[in-house]
């Protein structure tokens, strides 16, 4: 993830018990996924797509190969709501890395959706249109896969771009990204009085198999409930 206004912090110890997971795209280069499973990581998202057209050349690489190992995966599309209609953004995803199947290492797809690394950090669009946009995004990519999109964003960027909305709160399951030494995150507006399902608290992580930093994340529930979501159970 691009991480736009996010300050990178030291994780605590507290951050690395229970179900672990990371995030990862072309940046990583080649992964030893046998290695990422063998230090104890049982999950991970993989870059798919960004935009329209955009495909990561990694995936078609890491996503088997991290089925393989026996880490449980899915692929995450980096929005770019100023380039075409949330709908035409959740087919491309599905028709490229986001499609979803009951295996028991396959989780729902994600939308990612934070600050625009290139320009305006709404993207030139209104509350209303952002509203609009992400919702389209998510009717679209259900009745292509049957499963609800997880939502990864920062309370910041959400509670700025969609005025607060708690719309999605109740449908999405939320994947927040604060990178802090607090031992919980801070939600976006709708997810205050639920749970998060994923937290990214750290871009600044290592693990073995990855060269370099990695983000680092954690699945607030055991395996058994992270396989239960991978098999929409």
């Amino acid at each position: 993830m691009f991480g736009g206004f996010l300050t990178a912090t030291p994780a605590s110890a507290s951050h690395y018990s229970g179900v672990q997971g990371v995030d990862v795209s072309h940046w990583q280069g080649s992964i030893n996924w046998s290695a990422v499973r063998n230090d104890g990581i049982e999950f991970a998202y993989i870059k798919a797509t960004e935009g329209t057209s955009y495909t990561d050349p990694q995936f078609n690489s890491n996503y088997p190969n991290a089925y393989y190992a026996g880490v449980v995966r899915g692929a995450y599309h980096f929005a770019r709501p100023n380039y075409s209609a949330g709908s035409t953004q959740a087919n491309f995803f599905a028709s490229n890395g986001g499609a979803w199947s009951a295996d028991d290492r396959t989780l729902p797809g994600v939308l990612d959706i934070e600050n625009n690394p290139s320009g305006a950090m709404c993207y030139g669009l209104s509350a209303s249109q952002m509203r609009s946009w992400i919702t389209d995004f998510y009717n679209t990519y259900k009745a292509r896969t049957g499963r609800d999109v997880v939502i990864y964003t920062t309370a910041s960027w959400w509670n700025t771009c969609t005025n607060y909305w708690s719309g999605m709160a109740s449908k999405s399951p939320l994947w927040v990204a604060h990178w802090t030494s607090s031992e919980n995150p801070s939600l976006p507006a709708g997810w205050n009085n639920t749970f998060w399902t994923f937290w990214q608290y750290t871009n600044s992580g290592s693990v073995s198999g990855i060269s370099g930093n990695v983000d680092r994340n954690k699945f607030n529930g055991s395996r058994s409930r992270l396989i239960a979501l991978a098999n929409n159970t």
